[in-house]
C-alpha cells in the first residue's frame, strides 16, 4: 500500500477488470516510483480490489455509468468525482476511456488539480465511421464534452497518429497543450510468451460481440472459407455488450450453425491463443488493440484491418495481412492464403514477437506515459 504522506496519482477507469489488465504495469510502475496510486472504477470486486492491492494500488469504487446518457446520472457522477478528487488532493488524475476521460478531466478542474492528464485509448462507437440516430447523438455529446474536458488537460495522449489527427481535425485539441502519440498499453512479454505453432489453419478472433469489431465480417467469411475448406477451424471468444452495436442472438447463432465455435468469455485468453495458428481481428477502427499485442507477443501471425489503431500492429507481408475494414471478401482472401502457404503461419508469426519487443514492450511503453503526463 502506498505512503499516505507521498504524492498521489489517481488512475481513473471505467471498466474495473481494466485497471489490473490494461493498466496494471503502469500502476505497479508509478507505485514503484514512489507515488500513492488511487486506482478508481465502477463495481471493483473484491478479486480486483486484492490484485489492485497486490498492485501497490489503493481501489476506491465510484459510480460512472458508461452507457448511459442520462444528464442526471452524469452530473451526479461529477459531483461524486469533485468530491473525492478534492479529499485525496491528487498530483496527478490519469483517465482512459471516453466517460473518465470527459468527466474525470473536468471534475478534476474543479477540484484544483494541477496535473490532468487524457489518455485516449480509442475513440469508440461514437466515432466510428457510420449513421443511425444513436451513433450520431453519442458523437454530438461526445465531441462535446470532449471538447469542454480537453481545454483542462495538462497532456493528451494517444495510442495512435490517426486518432490523433482526426482529434485536431475536428478543433478538439487546444493550442499549447502537450499531446503525445504512444504504443498502445504495451504489452508484458514474459506473461505473453511464445507458444508453439501449428500450421494446422486454426483462426481465432477475441473480443465484445460488437458490429464496429467485425464480429459479422468475421462470422461471414468463417463460413465462407469453411465451406470450401472444412478442416479450417475458427474461434470466437468474447461476451455481448450492452452498447446499441451490440450484435444479436440470432446472429451468433448463424455463426455456431456455419462452423465457427464460439466459446464465451474467458477470464484468461492465453490458452485461446496458444491453440490458435493465426489471429483476425477484422475491427473498424481502435486505439491500439490489446488482444492484437497478445497474440503478436505469443508469435501469432496476424489478419487485421487497414484502420486506425489496427494498421499499427502490422508490416504488411511481414507479420501479417491488412484488410479493407467492413469487407468480408478480402478477409476470406487472407484466410485462404494461410490456408495454400501454410509455412506463412511459423514465419510471420517469428516477426510478431519481434514486432511486440520492438515496438510494444509494456515497460517502455509505460515509461513514454509516464514522461508524457510530466511525472
Amino acid at each position: 500500500m502506498g505512503d499516505r504522506n507521498a504524492p498521489t496519482v489517481v488512475v481513473l477507469g471505467s471498466y474495473a477488470p481494466s485497471l489490473v489488465n490494461f493498466r496494471g504495469s503502469l500502476i505497479e510502475t508509478l507505485a514503484g516510483r514512489g507515488y500513492r496510486v488511487m486506482a478508481l472504477a465502477p463495481a471493483i470486486d473484491a478479486g480486483v480490489a486484492a490484485r489492485l492491492r497486490a498492485l501497490g494500488a489503493e481501489p476506491l469504487d465510484i459510480s460512472i455509468v458508461n452507457n448511459s446518457l442520462n444528464p442526471f446520472k452524469t452530473f451526479g457522477s461529477l459531483r461524486q468525482l469533485v468530491r473525492i478528487f478534492r479529499e485525496l488532493a491528487p498530483e496527478a488524475v490519469i483517465s482512459y476511456t471516453v466517460k473518465p476521460v470527459t468527466l474525470g478531466s473536468i471534475a478534476a478542474a474543479r477540484a484544483g488539480v494541477p496535473n490532468i492528464v487524457a489518455l485516449v485509448t480509442g475513440l469508440g462507437f461514437a466515432f466510428t465511421e457510420g449513421g443511425g440516430l444513436k451513433r450520431l447523438i453519442s458523437r454530438t455529446v461526445a465531441s462535446n464534452l470532449y471538447g469542454f474536458a480537453l481545454r483542462r488537460c495538462s497532456s493528451i495522449i494517444f495510442q495512435n497518429p490517426d486518432d490523433r489527427d482526426h482529434f485536431r481535425g475536428l478543433g478538439l485539441l487546444p493550442e499549447g497543450t502537450r499531446v503525445t502519440v504512444v504504443n498502445g498499453s504495451g504489452i508484458d512479454l514474459a506473461a505473453f510468451p511464445k507458444a508453439p505453432l501449428t500450421n494446422a489453419p486454426r483462426f481465432l478472433m477475441i473480443s465484445r460481440l460488437l458490429g464496429d469489431k467485425g464480429v459479422r465480417e468475421y462470422g461471414k467469411a468463417a463460413i465462407r472459407v469453411k465451406s470450401r475448406f472444412p478442416d479450417a477451424a475458427f474461434q470466437l471468444v468474447g461476451y455481448f455488450d450492452q452498447s446499441p452495436d451490440a450484435i444479436l442472438q440470432s446472429e451468433l447463432d448463424e455463426m455456431i450453425a456455419g462452423g465457427v465455435d464460439y466459446v464465451g468469455k474467458l477470464d484468461d485468453v492465453r490458452p485461446a491463443i496458444a491453440g490458435c495458428s493465426v489471429y483476425v481481428l477484422p475491427s473498424y477502427r481502435e486505439g491500439t488493440p490489446r488482444s492484437v499485442l497478445e497474440a503478436m507477443a505469443m508469435g501469432r501471425p496476424i489478419i487485421t484491418t487497414d484502420a486506425p489503431g489496427c494498421r499499427e500492429t502490422v508490416e504488411p507481408g511481414r507479420n501479417g495481412f491488412l484488410v479493407p475494414p467492413r469487407e468480408t471478401e478480402p478477409l476470406a482472401a487472407a484466410m485462404k492464403r494461410f490456408i495454400a502457404e501454410p509455412g506463412l503461419i511459423t514465419a510471420m508469426g517469428e516477426q510478431s514477437r519481434a514486432l511486440a519487443e520492438r515496438k510494444f514492450e509494456v515497460g517502455s511503453v509505460n515509461n513514454a506515459i509516464i514522461d508524457a503526463a510530466g511525472l
